[in-house]
């Protein structure tokens, strides 16, 4: 199967401090993949370099045969990639639903003014938007509370509306962010067979970034590490979790001599 993304060569520096070191994967249509490494590794980086909020100072970025690198986040959202955030960026005063239906309204073409006022092309496609974003919200369990606050959802459900909110993007690869971070370990299996069967019923290509080594290899078949901004290993989770390397950098183990 061919690729849907890859990064070739890809480095950022910031002052002094490389954050990403010549990284190179490639992510096969369809696939749910993983990006593992220890807090600082530099995975964020990767997903912030893929959405255009840094430039690489060296190497490419393909989706679909097309190089991102001189595109804005605006424009990648539009190619057809969206995504969640380690740290939550959710509109906390509206309600879950108003902040899936911003997502989804994305991709009607309407004017500033028409926008602001819900009058025109926004009005006339409103009740398709309003049906999707609750269709998603009933995908990942929030339908009950579309219309309370979001900044009051309960932490896991918070991260479930971030992921509703992406899926209303329409991507063709999903970047979760540490869709698992602050979850205790009922809500994490919870986020385990959401991010399955989203996978599956939706089409998506999925990339995956967390420290939690379990989730990751529960999960994902295909697995790159990095460390100190390198990619350090890469393949499937027997694979991973036996590398020398991912044992020493990544559990903190010595390699026998």
């Amino acid at each position: 199967m061919s690729a849907i993304f890859e990064l070739s060569g890809v480095t950022k520096n910031f002052g002094g401090v490389r954050a990403v070191s010549e990284m190179s994967f490639s992510i096969p249509e369809g696939e749910l993949a993983g990006l593992m490494g220890p807090n600082g590794a530099g995975k964020t980086t990767i997903f912030n370099l893929v959405t255009g909020v840094y430039d690489p100072d060296e190497g490419s970025i393909l989706f679909r045969g097309e190089n991102l690198v001189p595109l804005k986040t605006f424009d990648i959202v539009h190619k057809g990639i969206a995504r969640t955030f380690q740290n939550l960026r959710l509109f906390q005063r509206s309600s879950v639903l108003e902040n899936v239906m911003t997502a989804a309204q994305q991709h009607v073409p309407y004017t500033f003014f028409e926008g602001m006022t819900h009058l025109g092309r926004w009005r006339s496609k409103e009740s398709d938007i309003r049906k999707k974003s609750m269709e998603l919200l009933e995908r990942v369990g929030l339908a009950d509370r579309a219309n309370q606050a979001a900044g009051t959802l309960p932490y896991g459900h918070q991260r479930r509306l971030e992921i509703a909110r992406a899926l209303a993007l329409d991507p063709k690869l999903l970047l979760l962010d540490e869709p698992a971070a602050g979850m205790n370990a009922e809500e994490v299996l919870s986020l385990n067979s959401l991010i399955r069967s989203i996978h599956t019923d939706f089409k998506l290509t999925i990339l995956v970034i967390e420290h939690h080594m379990d989730l990751i290899m529960e999960i994902c078949p295909h697995i790159v590490c990095m460390n100190f901004g390198a990619k350090i290993a890469e393949g499937t989770p027997d694979e991973i979790q036996n590398h020398p390397e991912v044992l020493k950098a990544y559990l903190g183990e010595e390699e026998e001599e």
